[in-house]
């Protein structure tokens, strides 16, 4: 796998110095054909374009040096060639030049503060998405998370896990709507259960302390438009010693557990209500519990991946990629799940993706 990488890798850098070289390339191939072919061909006019071509990729200075370059292949071109017209294809060389300068000095600002906008980013990803242990215990856990909108970095899908006294707890969601304006809720939700997670004996207060604090945040700041922002959410609880996890899901896609090559999907019985609907629909949670074996791996994932679809619109067959998994660490399923997921959408995935994989480890 490694070693099929590097050629790649080789591959795209040699293809982005032929880019980056392509305004050098295209001032030696118009010059070549305007000194090979006859005047009347006026080859020479195409010069204004190479320094417009650098303008897109190269620094100000190179752009005003490949102008200057073009300018002087003109005036060259101008003693072998009396009558090209040198003095309006100088013109415009010079025309452009000074259009690409400023050109290039606007794309170097928008991308300074791109690059600031995706410090940002990277930070509130920190904060609301933390990065946790990947073993507490006996209990290995790791976690995956992609946002749809490349720039931001984040989205409205959002996960933890903490070690409390009452087990291992663990929180997966996605609110509706992605991209940075989903971030405010998904923050204020995450904060809200790692508190609520250590104070609250049952996963019942939990899930009523997150509804509380995703009601709180909307009425705070309400959504564009007329749409409610709600988010779907499953709550998790593993005891220390484990053999069973419960789980209270409102409105979130069912767990997937694979024992050995036997795939269960953890169903709820009576699915309980999504986040900021409780007020609406009642505050009628529901416990599922299953049981948890050692060596017994645990997807959960947002609808992000359930729905990335291939160019024929099928979506990502997840229970029957699932049940096709070796027992494998869970650093290893989510890997593979990443590389599966982006193969099988060809890269243009159109949600945010979240998963965490767990697995009790044999004694």
């Amino acid at each position: 796998m490694i070693e099929s990488g590097r050629p790649r890798l080789r591959r795209r850098y040699g293809r982005g110095r032929l880019v980056r070289l392509s305004p050098v390339i295209l001032t030696v191939v118009i010059a070549s054909l305007a000194y090979t072919t006859p005047p009347e061909l006026a080859f020479s006019r195409l010069l204004p374009a190479a320094p417009a071509l650098a303008a897109a990729m190269w620094p100000v200075l190179p752009t005003i040096l490949l102008g200057t370059v073009c300018l002087f292949l003109m005036i060259g071109l101008s003693l072998v060639f009396p009558d090209l017209g040198t003095w309006w294809t100088a013109a415009g060389i010079i025309a452009v030049t000074v259009a690409a300068a400023y050109g290039s000095h606007v794309r170097l600002q928008r991308e300074r503060t791109l690059f600031h906008v995706r410090l940002v980013a990277d930070v509130a990803q920190q904060v609301v998405l933390s990065r946790m242990p990947r073993r507490f215990g006996n209990i290995e856990i790791e976690s995956l998370y992609l946002a749809a909108a490349a720039e931001a970095r984040i989205g409205g899908d959002f996960y933890e896990v903490v070690d409390t006294p009452y087990g291992v707890r663990l929180l997966i969601g996605d609110v509706r709507g992605k991209g940075l304006p989903a971030v405010g809720t998904a923050a204020a939700i995450v904060n809200a259960f790692r508190e609520a997670a250590f104070t609250e004996t049952g996963l019942v207060n939990v899930a009523r302390r997150l509804d509380a604090s995703c009601t709180r945040y909307n009425d705070a700041f309400p959504a564009d438009g007329s749409a409610e922002r709600f988010a779907t959410a499953l709550v998790a609880e593993i005891p220390h010693e484990g053999r069973r996890i419960d789980i209270l899901n409102c409105g979130h896609p069912p767990p997937l557990l694979l024992n050995g090559r036997s795939l269960r999907v953890l169903e709820s019985a009576v699915p309980s209500p999504l986040l900021n609907l409780a007020e609406l629909i009642g505050d009628h949670y529901t416990i599922d519990s299953f049981a948890f074996a050692p060596g017994d791996l645990l997807l959960l994932y947002t609808d992000g991946i359930a729905e990335a679809r291939a160019r024929d619109g099928e979506f990502f067959p997840l229970a029957a990629w699932m049940r096709r998994q070796p027992p494998t660490p869970p650093r290893e399923l989510l890997t593979a799940l990443h590389r599966d997921l982006l193969r099988y959408s060809r890269g243009r995935l159109d949600d945010d993706i979240a998963a965490l994989a767990v697995r009790l480890s044999k004694p």
